[in-house]
């Protein structure tokens, strides 16, 4: 048995997400390709066709989930699950006939999509990881370090896959960046399992080489996508100032039910989302 843990960002260009979010889903291996059907069949269910039929690339959850997708759902009447896939599908198919009436179905097919998807994903025993960075936050001053939000998650990662019995191993599925950025990740990740004691314990379970696919093509990398989208502009830890948008409240609760957590022997309860303030290593602080 392993378990997989899908990576995505959030927020990283620094400028309108109040935080810039590192998402992991950890997903077991013999769920992922029943989990990957029926998220395929979801979006059959909810628009009529592929999303990428439709757009030509991975539908992103900025494009799912903004403020305008939650305008047009309620300018409108909640329509009903077949209504609402005819009329969806009928935009997707033919951009430049657009309705008010296509256009609020369109609105509530992608809200309707992303919370069943999630829900999937929760169904199927999927747990949530994630870091949560201020914007304003120092950073490594040089590109070799490895930022101390993926030690955290490599941290919890490894907590989690100990817990479980028989010692399954993970291996991580970012995904793809430029070739550039890639590498310099390679070159961080071996870094810490390699050269770092804790790195050395965790490569105990965590493989140490990372997978990167493109996310078009893997349904997982889009719900950590979603996942990061959620928790960037959804929720938020005790002590964080930046508000929230409501409405992805709904969202947000699939998305808690499934953070990791884990209760010690003496009580005390650690969690799989936390707020990271400084992002350069402890030595570097």
């Amino acid at each position: 048995m392993s378990w997989a843990l899908f990576v995505d960002e959030s927020g990283q260009d620094q400028r309108e997400s109040p935080y810039e979010v590192l998402a992991g889903l950890a997903v077991e291996d013999r769920q992922i390709w029943p989990l990957s059907q029926q998220l395929s069949d979801a979006q059959e269910l909810h628009f009529g066709m592929k999303l990428f039929q439709a757009y030509g690339k991975e539908a992103h959850a900025k494009d799912l989930l903004n403020s305008k997708a939650f305008r047009l759902a309620r300018q409108g009447v909640a329509l009903s699950p077949e209504d609402r896939r005819r009329l969806a599908f009928e935009i997707l198919q033919d951009g430049s006939r657009p309705t008010m009436d296509r256009l609020t179905a369109l609105g509530q097919a992608k809200i309707a999509y992303c919370a069943f998807a999630l829900d999937l994903v929760r169904r199927h025993g999927g747990k949530v990881f994630a870091t949560m960075t201020p914007q304003s936050a120092p950073r490594p001053a040089n590109g070799e370090a490895m930022r101390k939000d993926y030690a955290f998650f490599f941290e919890r990662f490894y907590h989690f896959l100990n817990g479980i019995d028989g010692d399954p191993m993970g291996f991580l599925i970012f995904d793809e960046l430029d070739k550039s950025a890639s590498h310099i990740l390679l070159g961080q990740i071996a870094s810490y399992f390699q050269r770092t004691r804790n790195g050395r314990t965790r490569s105990r379970l965590i493989i140490p080489e990372p997978f990167f696919v493109h996310s078009d093509l893997t349904a997982m990398i889009q719900m950590a996508d979603i996942v990061a989208y959620v928790i960037s502009w959804g929720l938020r830890l005790r002590g964080m100032p930046a508000s929230t948008r409501p409405e992805l409240a709904p969202l947000v609760q699939i998305v808690e039910r499934m953070r990791y957590r884990h209760e010690t022997e003496s009580g005390q309860v650690t969690w799989g989302i936390k707020e990271i303030r400084d992002l350069r290593p402890s030595d570097a602080q």
